[in-house]
């Protein structure tokens, strides 16, 4: 039997900064902040550790990997252009595939016609 991971929750910076200094300002325990937020009591200290170390830059929430030093605009932009040519080329077969399945009609109702013209035609 297999789990399925709960999607991963993100939270503005202004929520991380509220939520830490609610835990620095307050006597309450940090379980206690931390449940009231609907967060886990680890995820509290990782922040505050995450502000020490980076500052308030590290508190920003991006989805996704974080970029390498050495990734470039370039690098972003080609492969972004790699993906939309994979779709251009998807969306062509598409329309072949559509477009012979259009013709494949037409030549059948047109071959019907000429049967049934054939036929009155007989009578």
């Amino acid at each position: 039997m297999t789990r399925t991971r709960k999607p991963r929750k993100s939270y503005p910076k202004a929520f991380k900064l509220e939520a830490l200094r609610l835990m620095a300002e307050s006597d309450r325990p940090s379980a206690e902040i931390a449940a009231e937020l609907g967060l886990r009591r680890n995820q509290l200290y990782k922040w505050k550790e995450q502000l020490e170390r980076k500052g308030e830059d590290a508190l920003t929430s991006k989805p996704g990997r974080p970029l390498k030093k050495d990734q470039s605009e370039v690098t972003t932009l080609r492969q972004e252009n790699d993906r939309l040519r994979e779709e251009v080329e998807i969306l062509k077969k598409a329309a072949v595939d559509s477009s012979d399945n259009r013709n494949a009609l037409f030549n059948h109702v047109r071959w019907c016609l000429k049967f049934q013209c054939l036929s009155w035609a007989l009578v």
